[in-house]
């Protein structure tokens, strides 16, 4: 019995040793990935803003990053770099868009049009790749749009204004015609009993 306990001991062993082996391994393979962290997933903006789409991510070795935008409008590769070099930026982003060796992206003056996702994807060496996505939504500046409500409400105040003095103006007018008429009528009138005075 005890051959067989001892058999079962190295068997046991060796099983243990390439689990430990395996696991050492995937822990290895784990750590040359590529990891990334996005702070703040959703931004909110206002017209003419300057926004930062800020990552951070870890890698061995130096790898591609990618950042593409999706929204109604359509979908686009809007710039690609590796870290230490120069950035190829599309046109519709061209003297818009500045890059960071840590991923990250600004816009500069966002428009409505600038809204949709953004989709970041970094890629190692090795081939492996990582991508996070941002939401940006950009809105109209609430102020103007206030501004604007305010200057047509002024403007239909003085043409009301306008308006009920040309009334008040006409509504004299009307009340001096008929006081004249009515004074010619009362004239008239007398004038005929008069006459009718003058011929009995």
């Amino acid at each position: 019995m005890r051959p067989l306990a001892s058999g079962s001991r190295k068997n046991r062993g060796v099983s243990l040793g390439l689990l430990a082996l395996f696991l050492a391994a995937a822990r290895c393979l784990q750590s040359q990935g590529v990891s990334l962290y996005i702070p703040q997933s959703a931004i909110n903006a206002t017209v003419e803003e300057d926004i930062l789409l800020s990552v951070e991510y870890s890698c061995h070795g130096i790898p591609t990053i990618e950042w593409r935008y999706t929204s109604n409008w359509g979908a686009q590769k809007i710039v690609e770099w590796k870290p230490g070099t120069q950035a190829n930026i599309s046109q519709s982003h061209k003297d818009r868009l500045c890059t960071f060796d840590n991923g990250s992206i600004q816009l500069f003056s966002v428009g409505v049009r600038d809204s949709g996702y953004y989709v970041i994807t970094v890629t190692e060496r090795l081939g492996s790749s990582q991508f996070g996505t941002i939401v940006l939504h950009v809105s109209e500046i609430l102020y103007e749009d206030l501004h604007f409500v305010a200057v047509f409400l002024a403007f239909l105040a003085a043409v009301a204004a306008l308006l009920i003095s040309l009334m008040w103006v006409c509504n004299k007018c009307a009340y001096k015609f008929q006081r004249k008429r009515r004074h010619k009528l009362k004239e008239s009138t007398t004038e005929e009993i008069e006459l009718q005075d003058v011929e009995c």
